[in-house]
């Protein structure tokens, strides 16, 4: 089963956003940090400095500036490669370039290093906290990435797996993990349909109780989740915070997307409403865009399923390949 969920990506570039998602969205909380991290030695000034331009970069949206919050970051990680929160802030940086890459005027070829380097820094800021979850599922989706890239299928299966013991791991930061980079696929493909799937479980998990598949009680669901937390880690996964001010909007602004493709527009309406509910949705600079999918859903059912020729302009893009496939959570 595993194979066949994550075998059938039809192109790489369908596959990279996932870090950018709701879950990635509190992935590197200075506040969130794991105890086996929070005991290492103190981090460096230059890696604080890097940080600093990290964050400022990733919540303004400057994505023309990425490159110069990498070489900073890369430099810290050169002075002391054994600092993991350094070691992954490079391998985000690196996803948030080629997910969002529709920002560019062109793409050239090269654009997949951004995938293999990916791979590797969150290999590496897996190895060195192998007790955090959130980088195992980092870590898979940009597998699945590289595997897509060069037709591995033995390194799909790895992904598949590590991917399934994040989940296992941290079930309502790593549901949306696994789900969002399946969304890529066609929508009667068992991968999909079980990716869809994840996204009701992380739902589930964050009211603490079954949503309903095809009447949810939004004014609930949205009560559940605000009150969440049994525990404050899944408060950082369900919950929006300074570091993801649009956590809960990029969530169902990304399963509205993905009920649209599964057919079913009128739920995918109600889910992209539900983000209207969110706590800073006053202030989210997509709510035009989100608009625009709620009067279009029905049209966008077969815009999300069209299969667009290489160099083409999709009809419609889903989140997962939009200009705001990270920003949708992350821009202030």
């Amino acid at each position: 089963m595993r194979n066949k969920m994550f075998g059938r990506a039809r192109h790489f570039s369908l596959m990279l956003a996932v870090v950018c998602s709701v879950a990635a969205s509190v992935a590197m909380v200075h506040a969130d940090t794991p105890p086996s991290m929070a005991a290492a030695a103190p981090r460096s000034t230059a890696a604080l400095q890097a940080d600093a331009l990290f964050w400022q970069t990733l919540h303004s949206g400057d994505y023309a500036h990425i490159q110069a919050a990498l070489e900073a970051e890369t430099g810290a990680h050169l002075r002391d490669p054994r600092d993991g929160t350094t070691t992954a802030h490079v391998g985000f940086l690196h996803i948030w370039r080629i997910s969002e890459r529709a920002r560019q005027a062109s793409v050239a070829p090269t654009v997949t290093d951004d995938a293999v380097l990916a791979r590797s820094y969150f290999q590496r800021a897996a190895d060195q906290v192998p007790d955090d979850p959130r980088y195992q599922g980092f870590l898979a989706s940009a597998m699945l990435a590289e595997a897509s890239i060069q037709h591995d299928p033995a390194l799909q299966q790895q992904a598949a797996r590590t991917m399934q013991a994040a989940i296992k791991a941290w079930p309502a930061f790593n549901l949306f993990t696994a789900g969002y980079v399946m969304s890529s696929l066609d929508a009667t493909s068992p991968g999909f349909r079980q990716a869809l799937a994840w996204q009701w479980s992380n739902l589930d998990v964050c009211a603490r109780e079954p949503v309903d598949r095809h009447h949810p009680d939004i004014a609930r669901l949205a009560a559940r989740i605000e009150a969440t937390p049994t525990n404050a880690r899944d408060r950082r996964a369900c919950n929006e915070s300074a570091i993801a001010p649009h956590n809960q909007e990029g969530f169902f602004l990304n399963m509205g997307d993905m009920l649209v493709k599964s057919g079913d527009w009128q739920t995918a309406r109600t889910m992209y409403a539900a983000a209207k509910s969110a706590p800073g949705y006053a202030s989210w600079p997509f709510r035009r865009e989100l608009e625009q999918r709620i009067a279009d859903a029905p049209a966008n059912v077969a815009r999300f399923n069209a299969v667009t020729p290489p160099g083409s302009t999709p009809p419609a893009r889903m989140m997962l390949n939009s200009t705001f496939a990270c920003m949708a959570c992350h821009k202030h």
